[in-house]
């Protein structure tokens, strides 16, 4: 099985990558504009695939994979960049030449940003207003993805992310801002009141629910990666503060939360856990 991830330099994708790299009979194809962060052992195509997203020998240059993992995205921590609206179609078109060229299996990474703000569990039926360039952009890539491939005998999952932590000196949350602002020495950082509760995610676990997800065509559709469990943030923080030993504290209640945090989100987990029972033989480390 020859599984092809875009993006695969990034935050999420190097991880996946590796993953896939550990599972006999799946070759692995990862495309990114740099493999800085990549084993060299892999099979690295070097390309900038919204550039090509029209080339009709795109699927060929991309080695004929049985499968795509579409993890590439400009800007996803800058939830209002304009390049979120300005290169949708460049996405669209992307996965549109690879099904038309025969990929029978895609994997497209979402967000819980699409919903918008919402309170409660959030399963395939709850509606998205989403209220960021980032959340629409997805959310607008996700509708059309499914339109497209509504008549076509595809096996197409759209897996929505939470809220991720870990690897923090590559990621962008409020975590890796406390860490760098400790380690410029401020005693202080201006926080909200932590009140909000948000279903968090570890980059390991998300990872590997990212392969277990994609390499299996019985579950399609929306697929949640989360935990199913809100917590507060307050709490998440404090815990990273103590457990990394950081000399800084938070003053609650500098800022507001942003209009778009709910106060209270969280995943329903019923298909990726039907997805990690089905694969449960999948020694994925």
């Amino acid at each position: 099985m020859k599984v092809l991830v875009t993006g695969a330099n990034g935050y999420i994708g190097r991880n996946v990558v590796q993953l896939l790299a550990s599972i006999p009979n799946i070759e692995v194809i990862a495309s990114d504009i740099s493999n800085s962060n990549l084993p060299k052992s892999i099979n690295f195509i070097n390309l900038d695939i919204l550039k090509e997203a029209n080339n009709p020998n795109l699927f060929e240059i991309l080695g004929s994979p049985d499968k795509i993992i579409h993890l590439a995205w400009k800007d996803g921590f800058n939830h209002f960049a304009e390049s979120h609206i300005q290169e949708l179609s460049y996405h669209f078109n992307f996965l549109k030449n690879m099904i038309n060229s025969g990929v029978k299996s895609i994997s497209v990474m979402g967000t819980a940003h699409e919903i918008g703000y919402y309170e409660g569990e959030v399963n395939d039926e709850t509606p998205c207003n989403p209220l960021s360039y980032y959340g629409m952009a997805k959310n607008m890539l996700r509708q059309l993805l499914f339109t497209y491939t509504k008549d076509k005998n595809i096996s197409l999952k759209w897996l929505r992310a939470f809220y991720i932590t870990g690897d923090d000196k590559f990621n962008n949350s409020v975590l890796t801002k406390i860490l760098e602002a400790a380690q410029k020495g401020k005693k202080v950082f201006p926080f909200t009141d932590g009140t909000n509760q948000f279903d968090f995610i570890e980059l390991n676990e998300l990872s590997k629910m990212v392969v277990q997800a994609s390499i299996q065509d019985k579950v399609s559709g929306i697929i949640n990666l989360c935990s199913g469990e809100p917590k507060p943030i307050k709490d998440v923080v404090e815990s990273f503060i103590a457990d990394n030993g950081l000399d800084i504290k938070l003053d609650y209640g500098a800022f507001p939360s942003r209009r778009y945090d709910s106060p209270v989100i969280f995943g329903n987990t019923e298909k990726i856990k039907l997805i990690l029972d089905l694969n449960k033989d999948n020694k994925i480390r």
